[in-house]
């Protein structure tokens, strides 16, 4: 497999860049899905992809990794809920957050529910960006099944949502709460100011050098005290490199 014409390939295509993932399980990622789709050759698939505009997004899909739920890992969020009240509101009652790589946008509104909850009067700006612009779309619409919000309070699913059939509708007022852009966390300039930054279980997928790139970048968009929450398996070993300090065990603060 010619995987290096395939690379330059989507770059031109679909300007993802896929010389930052891990080879080995890039490769065997690009394998499955030809398999799926019964071709043989990068030749083929490129071609299936230029004319199948379903395969096309199906792709998308499967190379950024379109997976999520609200308060994935609950007793991280806890603590980052616990972070939030006495860490950051404690200086600033309205927090600029940033929820990168938001996919079908579960974890920035979890984020707008807390501070709703315990910071309702605050004017504060929630950004998610992703590289999919059709998950995007569905993020904006808020619209979940069960399995998305298995992690969500009863309390918070009657109050947040309203269930139509098998799904579940987002109440407004959070939507609302949340502003989507499209973003390549890889190629595109990063805003700064945040108090808050949530990048979870998306540079796992990345090479170590586009990793510390990824983290420099964060810590130069996070204000002094600000908080970098990363997934469950994600630990930023050489964290103090890029000018942070270990809050807790996937929550680091900038000096």
């Amino acid at each position: 497999m010619d995987l290096e014409y395939f690379k330059q390939w989507v770059y031109k295509e679909f300007r993802i860049n896929l010389y930052a993932y891990k080879p080995n399980q890039l490769h065997r990622r690009i394998l499955s899905l030809m398999s799926r789709v019964g071709v043989k050759s990068v030749d083929e698939y490129i071609n299936l992809l230029k004319r199948d505009d379903g395969q096309r997004q199906k792709f998308l899909d499967f190379i950024t990794i379109n997976v999520s739920e609200f308060f994935r890992n609950p007793e991280i969020f806890e603590d980052l809920r616990n972070k939030i009240k006495i860490e950051l509101l404690s200086k600033n009652r309205n927090l600029k957050i940033w929820s990168a790589a938001c996919s079908i946008g579960a974890e920035p509104y979890s984020i707008a529910m807390i501070l709703d909850e315990i910071a309702p009067m605050g004017k504060h700006t929630i950004i998610a960006t992703d590289i999919d612009n059709t998950i995007l779309e569905k993020a904006k619409k808020g619209i979940y099944n069960i399995s998305e919000i298995k992690n969500v309070k009863k309390t918070q699913i009657d109050k947040y949502f309203e269930k139509q059939g098998e799904q579940y509708v987002l109440d407004k007022k959070i939507k609302d709460m949340v502003t989507f852009k499209k973003h390549d966390l890889i190629l595109d300039r990063y805003d700064i100011g945040f108090d808050l930054i949530i990048c979870r279980n998306v540079v796992i997928y990345f090479n170590q050098d586009v990793k510390d790139e990824i983290y420099k970048k964060f810590g130069a968009s996070l204000k002094k005290d600000g908080l970098l929450f990363v997934g469950a398996t994600e630990s930023i070993y050489n964290y103090k490199e890029f000018g942070f300090d270990k809050s807790s065990t996937f929550i680091y603060r900038k000096l």
